[in-house]
């Protein structure tokens, strides 16, 4: 099966996940399909804490790819921050 979830990248303290399209019997950090976004759970100032593109996540979902709980709520999140800034 398909899954959309985070592989943890960064330095030890400082997490920084890749949002990666993998099949879900690899590993959580190993091989993947495609990588759709990031979470940074440290963005500081100005940086992007989150960037996901949402166009690459249907056309997955329609493919029967599951996402992962976090991802679910990183893309709801990510999803209401884009409508709040496009009716401004």
């Amino acid at each position: 099966m398909v899954i959309i979830r985070l592989a943890r990248s960064g330095a030890k303290k400082r997490p920084f996940f890749n949002m990666v399209v993998a099949d879900s019997r690899d590993a959580r950090d190993g091989k993947f399909i495609e990588r759709i976004g990031f979470y940074n759970p440290r963005a500081a100032g100005g940086e992007d804490a989150l960037r996901v593109q949402l166009d690459r996540v249907t056309h997955w979902q329609s493919q029967g790819a599951r996402l992962s709980d976090t991802v679910t709520r990183l893309v709801r999140q990510f999803g209401a921050k884009q409508k709040a800034a496009g009716s401004s």
